[in-house]
């Protein structure tokens, strides 16, 4: 967000990390995008940087992807024209449900109301990935559903690449996907997707994948 103010703040963040990351698959991401024009501006110092440490001959890392978050409805709204600009997309479901729903999930009095699993943030999540799957990209995602075994089938049916979540999760996550074909979950996820509220896709996904 202070990319038009200091670009030299990000430009001394990109170098750092692509002289950090000599030996790993290095991805960047950059977080709260909301315009193409950011996505834009970031990839041009992004590109200046490599080229200024290729001309130096400094030792950096040599497999980089360059991502972006979804974490704003306008960015998975323009997930078709920021697809092309990026390698992959990693869906960030806390700060997407916060502000497609207008909740502050930190206030008590209207947290409940903070569901990822209401169908209008599910439509924003399903149109990230079609967007990004037509330009050949990637999609991961972040937050507390990716961690859910009972959305399992929901996420894997909308074409989600790649789950992130705390480790306590991973097992029973595991065991779920094992037990699902992808054209069942395709199923899962057109129906839930028409529901018409955060209950009865939780309750249609519960009955389905028991705790």
């Amino acid at each position: 967000r202070m990319v038009r103010e200091r670009p030299d703040i990000l430009a001394n963040q990109f170098e750092a990390l692509l002289l950090s990351g000599q030996e790993c698959d290095l991805r960047i991401m950059l977080p709260m995008v909301s315009s193409v024009g950011e996505v834009k501006r970031a990839r041009e110092i992004f590109d200046e940087v490599v080229e200024r440490l290729k001309k130096e001959q400094a030792p950096m890392a040599k497999r980089i992807q360059f991502g972006i978050m979804i974490e704003v409805p306008s960015a998975a709204l323009l997930a078709e024209h920021l697809a092309p600009l990026v390698d992959f997309f990693s869906i960030g479901t806390n700060d997407l449900t916060q502000y497609s729903l207008a909740v502050d999930r930190t206030n008590e009095r209207v947290a409940p109301l903070a569901s990822p699993y209401n169908p209008a943030v599910l439509k924003l999540i399903k149109m990230t990935i079609d967007a990004a799957h037509a330009q050949g990209k990637w999609v991961g995602l972040c937050g507390e559903l990716g961690g859910d075994a009972a959305t399992v089938p929901l996420l894997l049916g909308m074409g989600l690449d790649e789950f992130s979540m705390a480790p306590s999760s991973i097992p029973s996550v595991k065991h779920t996907i094992r037990q699902w074909k992808l054209s069942d979950c395709a199923a899962v996820a057109e129906k839930a997707l028409a529901m018409p509220g955060s209950t009865d896709v939780v309750n249609y996904l519960k009955g389905l994948v028991p705790a």
